[in-house]
């Protein structure tokens, strides 16, 4: 019910994980990255401990192929899973157990790998990952490219009905968090147009986190 991205941004280390599916609030239980560490997505019957383990597993010097090995030899009910890994040098792995829902596939390259389940057909992950290859500019950008080219591959069997994006870089919370939870339109149109609200924001959020003191003004109302 599921297809989604975890990547790497070669030039600024930037993790980010994106994410679709029919059922609701889906990035709630399946995006995971941490800054300077990785990002893992944990989907098809979700185990949501599956990638806060995962990204601790990578925090303590395992590679991408590693992280997914553990979690499937260790993890509970493995054969319903999908865990998609990338970490701090690029490499990427993935697990798909034989009980995962529908049509299922995955794909993967250097910062990059992409998988799904109850799939409309088996290209669908091989796309996402031509996708973001192809695609330029900041992560947030490339990732929103990549869900689109997974809809216009064919998506879910059904609709989609919740979208949500992660991006993680140098300080310890994600940079940019965001979702929509549910709608009858489409959620990746929704979620990038709350990007591109949010985008041009981005830095100034970290900088007043950082040091008010240098941060622009807000912008609202009573702001002076």
């Amino acid at each position: 019910m599921t297809f989604s991205i975890v990547a790497r941004c070669s030039r600024t280390g930037m993790f980010g994980v994106a994410v679709s599916s029919s059922s609701p609030a889906v990035a709630a239980r399946c995006a995971y990255a941490q800054a300077g560490v990785g990002a893992i997505a944990s989907q098809n019957v979700t185990d949501p401990t599956l990638g806060t383990k995962g990204l601790e597993l990578l925090a303590r010097g395992a590679s991408a192929a590693e992280a997914v090995a553990i979690l499937k030899r260790t993890g509970a009910y493995s054969d319903y899973r999908q865990v998609l890994a990338v970490d701090a040098a690029g490499t990427t792995a993935i697990h798909s157990g034989p009980k995962a829902l529908g049509i299922w596939a995955e794909a993967r390259a250097d910062n990059v790998a992409c998988g799904g389940n109850m799939l409309a057909h088996d290209g669908v992950p091989q796309a996402m990952v031509e996708a973001f290859l192809a695609s330029e500019g900041h992560l947030g950008d490339r990732l929103i490219a990549t869900m689109r080219a997974a809809l216009k591959a064919g998506g879910e069997a059904g609709p989609v009905h919740s979208a949500g994006m992660k991006l993680v870089r140098e300080v310890a919370w994600p940079v940019a968090d965001l979702r929509c939870d549910w709608t009858d339109d489409c959620p990746i149109e929704q979620l990038a147009s709350l990007w591109e609200i949010y985008k041009p924001q981005l830095d100034a959020y970290v900088t007043r986190a950082i040091n008010p003191s240098d941060a622009p003004s807000y912008g609202v109302p009573g702001d002076e």
